[in-house]
């Protein structure tokens, strides 16, 4: 069934079901915390943690870590990537967001946050969007290309789950590397302000890993 909204527009069961979630928020959360609300509005944003997720729509970083408004700052993406500083040509969507919270919010803290059962890192392992010159997926996921390689050196008969769980980690510290590269991050870290971690989300059993660089392995938290 569809329904029109006050535009005209047709509306299906799926958006419908949105509006009716907003309006509940309103109900249920809004009015309950309205100076939450009127403190944001007044003060603006300062979270003090950037979350770099991927776009996966059950791995809700809000809802994963039962963050209130003004909490984190989010970036999501395919595969929770993040590409290494460079500049010129094209656009720089994750990167100058990235900027923005270190620079800007000046956020203490920045997760990368990967996941099982990644449809990004999925394309990255089988190459299944390869053959298509005009696919954006392709391009993107070779940010993560070196865990690929690596992945297929050390765990050549693996199964393909295993594959794609270590392929995803590796992506993960990948990412933490890449932002490593970004000049006023160097300088946030060298000045001791911030910290970079590495977090893992077990979909299927819903435990969160933390990269341990003493150990050089994810550990549950």
């Amino acid at each position: 069934m569809i329904y029109k909204n006050s535009w005209g527009f047709f509306m299906s069961d799926a958006v419908k079901k949105l509006v009716e979630g907003f309006h509940n928020f309103q109900k249920e959360y809004f009015v309950k915390d309205t100076e939450l609300f009127h403190e944001l509005t007044k003060t603006g944003q300062s979270p003090r943690t950037l979350v770099i997720a991927c776009s996966d729509s059950r791995v809700d970083p809000a809802l994963l870590t039962q963050a209130r408004p003004g909490d984190i700052f989010v970036i999501r993406n395919v595969a929770n990537l993040v590409p290494p500083f460079e500049v010129g040509g094209g656009f720089h969507g994750v990167s100058s967001a990235i900027e923005f919270a270190v620079k800007n919010l000046r956020v203490e803290n920045i997760i990368v946050l990967g996941h099982e059962q990644c449809g990004g890192i999925n394309a990255l392992l089988t190459g299944s969007h390869d053959n298509n010159s005009s696919s954006f997926i392709s391009s993107w996921v070779k940010i993560a290309g070196e865990a690929k390689i690596e992945v297929l050196r050390e765990l050549p008969n693996a199964p393909l789950k295993e594959q794609l769980n270590a392929c995803a980690k590796k992506a993960v510290l990948i990412s933490m590397e890449n932002l490593m590269s970004f000049p006023f991050i160097q300088e946030r870290l060298k000045a001791h302000d911030l910290k970079i971690y590495g977090w893992f989300f077990e979909l299927e059993v819903g435990r969160l890993l933390e990269f341990n660089y003493e150990q050089r392995k994810f550990v549950e938290i």
